[in-house]
């Protein structure tokens, strides 16, 4: 057997370098670059490696290492799950920066490869700079916090455990039901050590996405439920963009006249205005998908991990004789909430039961209900695009400008706060992947380090961060990355002078608004209750390089868009908008823990109102 003396990173990069994934026949090089961010537990190694290294991996310097993970996510989202950009950080502070960006892409099924470097397998120099010692396991680091967010964990502490921690780290990065953050642990002195590795270890591999086909009998069940229901309706979720399943999607709701709400994962690959579409569904949902909701007798939720938001915390399904069908590459996710399972390719499940279905003459029940739903809930998105108020700027007019100004195959990216709910609402979408949302950990920061994974994924688009003035303050790193690249990304930010959204849920209760507002604090109060913060985001954004606008009007937004839009570096747009100019309820509800007692009134009658809710809910 013929071997290749190598260190543990140098043979590490060589092996990424030849990693491939094929789905559908088409063949895509698996990783093409990687994030770093040098400390000692890397630099020496790794970094060293990476230095010499003469293929074909582009090292992308990060700014803060939640940050540049963020990037990956994005990046990885955007190329459907068929690239990586694995990230590798120093031990301790550099390495626990990645545990959020790990929870990210674990809670939304996307791959994130990390190596965080870790302290010695040797134990000589124990403890050394940033190690956290436990006194009754020396087994354990800081790098132990990662196994909760990933979905495979390993630590390398001989070389030649590289080569199974690897293959096994393949095998679920491209694998779509259990695909997440996984973590290889890199002890700093065998990071460094040299092994005799078999050639056959970096031979081209490629690593095949089958599309699994569910059974005949999971597809006659299926079908034979849907038979005897009246009003079904389909929820579109993230894995219909991952199957690429979306004409699958629209052919199965017309043959049977079945409307669709979409998730956040799910929005943004069928046209807002295709008549069965009724826009966002659940908590951050609009009217139309709503109330199809409330009376549907069948929920066919396809690729979804069915949350909270998007089942109103499973008080959005109100007939008393719904059920649920669930078409979903997991197990894990298919036997969600009591349903009739398809476990399979979104794309190949829908197919298989259109088939069948058309067997039976299958017609849903539904006459003039799509029709008035969508043209009701389109006029309402119009009165909100068109709100002018006296005293300033509403953030839904801005949406609405917005969606106007920039080109339809721009992508928005959000996360956090009250945008994703706006959006999810409002915005238009035709443009394939032209929506890319965060939402199934909605982290506060990944707004604008994701934009830069986008516009790397997607060169030749416009990329737009939408993001709050709380979400920005919490981490823009990698903005100063994307200025250093050449990678123009837009910055959209919103300025409601603090957590506008947490500040809604708080009132909403009947809690008095507290520490959810950006103000000062009066001399000796207890409280933050003075007037607002004023914060300049322009022109402390052009201190990096920034080209940055200002606007507290329509005007001041339509001129800003059009001149970013013509500007070759990344770009920021401060809009100042006025506090509670966002979207809210329509006819959903969000189960939260409301103080059972309290001496407010209004939180103790808002404590009766969720119970009441709750009594209303099904039990699944």
């Amino acid at each position: 057997m013929k071997t290749i003396k190598l260190t543990v990173g140098q043979a590490l990069l060589k092996f990424l370098d030849n990693q491939y994934i094929e789905f559908d026949g088409m063949e895509n090089k698996f990783v093409n670059g990687l994030f770093t961010i040098f400390g000692h537990g890397n630099v020496l190694g790794l970094g060293e490696a990476l230095e010499s290294y003469k293929g074909d991996i582009r090292v992308y310097q990060g700014r803060n290492e939640q940050g540049m993970a963020h990037v990956a996510i994005g990046y990885a989202k955007q190329k459907n799950r068929r690239e990586i950009l694995p990230c590798t950080s120093s031990i301790g502070p550099g390495a626990l920066n990645m545990v959020t960006a790990a929870g990210t892409a674990t809670a939304n099924r996307i791959p994130l490869l990390l190596f965080p470097g870790d302290t010695f397998a040797s134990r000589q120099p124990d403890p050394v700079l940033q190690q956290i010692e436990q006194s009754y396991n020396l087994n354990i680091t800081a790098n132990d916090a990662f196994k909760p967010v990933s979905k495979y964990w390993d630590r390398i502490t001989r070389p030649e455990q590289l080569m199974s921690a690897m293959i096994n780290a393949m095998r679920v990065l491209t694998d779509p039901a259990d695909t997440g953050a996984v973590t290889i642990c890199l002890s700093q002195d065998v990071e460094a050590e040299a092994y005799e590795y078999p050639e056959g270890f970096f031979k081209k591999r490629v690593h095949y996405t089958v599309r699994r086909s569910p059974t005949f009998e999971e597809v006659k069940r299926a079908a034979d439920l849907i038979k005897g229901k009246k009003k079904p309706l389909l929820i579109c979720g993230g894995g219909v963009t991952y199957s690429e399943a979306s004409h699958a999607l629209i052919s199965f709701a017309e043959k049977f006249n079945i409307p669709i709400g979409e998730t956040q994962a799910g929005k943004g690959i069928i046209p807002w205005d295709h008549y069965l579409n009724l826009g966002g569904i659940g908590v951050t949902g609009g009217m139309a998908a709503n109330l199809a909701a409330r009376e549907a007798d069948l929920i066919i939720a396809v690729g979804t991990r069915l949350g909270d938001f998007t089942t109103g915390s499973k008080g959005a399904f109100k007939n008393e004789d719904v059920e649920i069908l669930n078409i979903n590459v997991s197990s894990f996710d298919a036997y969600k909430m009591n349903s009739t399972m398809i476990v399979g390719d979104a794309k190949v499940g829908l197919i298989a039961l259109e088939e069948l279905l058309t067997e039976y003459g299958y017609r849903s029940a539904y006459v003039n209900e799509i029709r008035n739903l969508k043209t009701d809930w389109d006029n309402e998105v119009d009165r909100l695009f068109e709100i002018e108020l006296e005293n300033g700027f509403s953030q839904t007019k801005a949406i609405g400008i917005i969606n106007e100004f920039i080109d339809e195959n721009s992508v928005v990216v959000g996360s956090s706060g009250s945008l994703p709910g706006d959006l999810q609402r409002v915005w238009r979408t035709n443009g394939y992947k032209n929506y890319h949302m965060e939402y199934g950990f909605s982290c506060m920061g990944y707004e604008v380090c994701a934009s830069l994974g986008v516009k790397i994924a997607e060169p030749n688009k416009e990329v737009y961060a939408m993001v709050g003035d709380g979400s920005y303050l919490m981490l823009h790193s990698e903005l100063i990355t994307s200025i250093q690249e050449n990678k123009k990304i837009n910055i959209i930010l919103f300025d409601n002078n603090g957590f506008g959204c947490i500040n809604n849920l708080q009132t909403g209760q009947g809690i008095p608004s507290f520490n959810t507002e950006f103000r000062y604090r009066n001399p000796e109060s207890t409280k933050l209750d003075g007037e607002y913060i004023p914060i300049d985001y322009a022109i402390s954004a052009s201190g990096y390089g920034v080209k940055t606008y200002r606007a507290t009007n329509s005007e001041d937004l339509k001129e800003a868009l059009i001149a970013a839009k013509n500007e070759k570096c990344s770009t920021l747009i401060d809009i100042k908008v006025l506090p509670k100019t966002m979207t809210d309820g329509y006819e959903s509800w969000w189960r939260v823990g409301v103080p059972e007692v309290s001496n407010y009134s209004s939180v103790n009658e808002a404590f009766k109102n969720m119970e009441e809710e709750i009594s209303k809910t099904k039990k699944f």
